[in-house]
């Protein structure tokens, strides 16, 4: 019983990173490409496709943008670091979307990239 104690208390103070979710941050990244798909403005487009790049680079990844939201923050270190190695192909196919649609100044062109990007990801999980 006291070994049962000891071991959550452990658990408790790691950080939630610690315990990765993939899954959960693959249905996050998905959800904000599907976001920016739908924007009307480019600038909520890029908004999400920033929420898109941080879900799957994390925190300490190439690109991530620590001035716009995490929302895969308490889910693990970003979908590609924690991704298997079957996955990380696929999820370096929706970077490089999600990063074409940050550079794209025309709403319709960057949905496109959006859309790309959540294609792939999907085809991730």
């Amino acid at each position: 019983m006291k070994k049962l104690l000891i071991a959550s208390c452990v658990a408790l103070a790691l950080p939630t990173a610690a315990f990765a979710d993939v899954s959960a941050e693959l249905v996050v990244a998905s959800q904000h490409a599907g976001f920016a798909a739908k924007a009307p403005a480019i600038d909520m487009v890029h908004m999400h496709l920033h929420h898109v790049v941080n879900c799957l680079v994390g925190p300490t990844g190439t690109g991530f943008d620590a001035t716009n939201a995490n929302p895969c923050a308490k889910a693990g270190n970003g979908a590609i670091p924690d991704a298997s190695a079957a996955q990380k192909a696929k999820l370096a196919t929706a970077l490089a979307s999600a990063n074409a649609g940050l550079a794209a100044t025309d709403v319709a062109a960057a949905q496109k990239d959006a859309a790309a990007a959540a294609a792939a990801i999907d085809g991730a999980k």
